[in-house]
């Protein structure tokens, strides 16, 4: 059975602490070589999964378990500067709004991450949007 955390439903439903803001690289499930992106943004996780699915979010507790529940390891976590933290609020509580059309490679759980650090003011980037080749 697998974890994902809870479905994340409304605008500031969670306390996200984007002044210690991470892109974290997981393990991929399956077939995928490419690995999982999420963000850990204070005390919470968020990412994408899943082919029409709003976000997912969980508390580092959460986060332990959905490594174990799905048989994933962390590979990387890379800190990220935000200069406009409240971009990023405003970005996830839009994408919150509504389901996120996964299309593999161009609009997959790595460009997720990018939008909402974009509007934050980062300029993080995954190689061809394949998270587990980031930095090396």
């Amino acid at each position: 059975m697998t974890f994902l955390g809870e479905h994340l439903n409304e605008c500031r439903a969670v306390p996200f602490d984007w002044r210690n803001t991470h892109f974290v690289v997981v393990s991929g499930s399956g077939p995928n070589p490419c690995g999982h992106a999420l963000v850990n943004a204070g005390a919470y996780y968020f990412h994408i999964d899943g082919l029409y699915k709003r976000p997912w979010y969980m508390n580092h507790l959460g986060y332990q378990r959905y490594l174990r529940v799905n048989d994933k390891k962390e590979l990387r976590q890379r800190r990220v500067h935000l200069s406009n933290p409240e971009g990023a609020q405003r970005k996830i509580d839009e994408l919150a709004a509504r389901r996120w059309a996964w299309v593999l490679l161009p609009n997959n759980c790595a460009s997720f991450v990018e939008e909402v650090l974009a509007a934050g003011g980062s300029r993080v980037t995954s190689f061809a949007n394949c998270p587990k080749l980031a930095w090396g």
